[in-house]
């Protein structure tokens, strides 16, 4: 299986190779890899590395470095992403003393990234599972971790030929997941080093909520206007919001923050709502104020978070494709969250619906019940909007029982 397992990541790093002819983020991808370089640290020790897929699981796991850094300022942090949608947005990430990209998972590149590094213990993220790395750090006697996992009954760890993959997970020193459901699955497979910790990610959003950033621009184009927030949105649902907008009283405004912000899709975005004189945020400024556009397309990184705030409603992208993005960023700030079908992977939806905080939809005809609804019924309103706050609050705290037991 070793075997097989090396073949396909031999097969991945090639097949990556060929799409960074024509595609940025693969070029990203594989020049970060070539280009880096790892120094060599000496006799650097209280290492801890954190390895995260992406931003979205850089996210999850921010809380845990920074109380780490807070609690024992003489830890190292290593930080590694696999992507590099994380990587190349955080890579100045201050709170981490070394940030690279994970090396392709091959018995060499583990052994040689191990040999450089040599930390004291390891952390995933939710669900990143190299088996070379594993198994290089079960040799050396370093303990690993995974922390806010979620586990379903269709992955192939619980599959009856999924012992191999699985072999690993058992080794773990402890495994953090976020939910009763995910424990109950791995004491099925006989995994019992095992704790009902929550998810990280509450802890994050709250960080956020307690300080948000102030944007003069965006704080203006919303004032006094019913505002929806349209959060890493993707075509499909793109086309909702025209469709409710062509509709929309003059009062509500809409901001853009689509997940693909390359110029193709920006310029599409800005012919489907040309009507309502869009503006690019790139092209605003504090001293700036149109207040002729009804819609505002944020065409930058790393700033989503933040906007909540500023909105009456927020439509959560991703529900029509792969599944929905974080609506925890909004739940925080109070505002009840809208998203399409594909939500059923994500304890958070599921919950909130349940008790009213969030909504899914189906089609524009939905959409456009339940956000006028939201918008003209004070009393919706504020009881969705007290639901979404509220989730959040109760859902604080995995973070410190996460660093309480890794750390003593």
């Amino acid at each position: 299986m070793r075997i097989l397992y090396t073949l396909f990541i031999r097969k991945y790093y090639l097949l990556i190779l060929l799409f960074s002819l024509f595609n940025d983020k693969a070029k990203l991808w594989i020049n970060g890899r070539k280009n880096q370089g790892f120094a060599k640290l000496g006799a650097t020790q209280n290492l801890i590395w954190i390895h995260a897929s992406s931003l979205g699981e850089f996210e999850q796991g921010r809380p845990i470095i920074e109380l780490i850094k807070s609690r024992y300022p003489s830890k190292k942090i290593l930080l590694t992403f696999f992507s590099p949608s994380g990587f190349e947005v955080r890579k100045n990430y201050k709170k981490a003393d070394f940030v690279y990209y994970l090396p392709l998972d091959t018995n060499r590149n583990a052994k040689e990234f191990l040999d450089t590094f040599k930390p004291e213990l390891a952390i995933f993220i939710k669900y990143e599972y190299w088996y070379n790395f594993l198994n290089e750090l079960i040799i050396r006697n370093i303990p690993y971790y995974f922390v806010s996992s979620i586990y379903r009954k269709n992955q192939l760890f619980f599959k009856s030929w999924g012992f191999w993959f699985r072999k690993h997970l058992a080794k773990a020193n402890h495994i953090f997941c976020q939910d009763e459901n995910s424990k109950f699955l791995l004491e099925s497979i006989g995994i019992l080093n095992v704790t009902v910790a929550g998810d990280t990610r509450f802890d994050r959003v709250n960080q956020v909520c307690s300080h948000p950033p102030h944007v003069d621009f965006i704080s203006d184009f919303a004032l006094n206007y019913k505002t929806i927030l349209a959060g890493s949105s993707w075509p499909a649902d793109e086309i909702i919001l025209k469709n409710f907008m062509e509709d929309a009283d003059s009062d509500i405004k809409l901001i853009l923050a689509p997940h693909n912000i390359d110029k193709e899709h920006i310029e599409s975005i800005f012919k489907l709502f040309e009507k309502y004189k869009p503006q690019l945020f790139s092209e605003t400024n504090s001293d700036k104020k149109n207040r002729q556009s009804r819609v505002l397309i944020i065409d930058s990184m790393g700033m989503l978070m933040h906007l909540y705030q500023y909105c009456k409603i927020a439509y959560i992208g991703g529900g029509f494709g792969a599944g929905i993005h974080n609506i925890l960023e909004a739940a925080v700030f109070a505002k009840p969250v809208i998203f399409g079908p594909k939500y059923q992977k994500f304890k958070e939806a599921i919950d909130m619906i349940s008790l009213g905080g969030a909504f899914s939809i189906n089609n524009f005809n939905e959409f456009s019940k339940i956000a006028n609804n939201l918008l003209d019924n004070q009393n919706a309103y504020d009881e969705a909007s007290s639901i979404a706050k509220k989730y959040v609050n109760d859902n604080l705290g995995a973070s410190e029982k996460i660093v309480d037991k890794i750390i003593s």
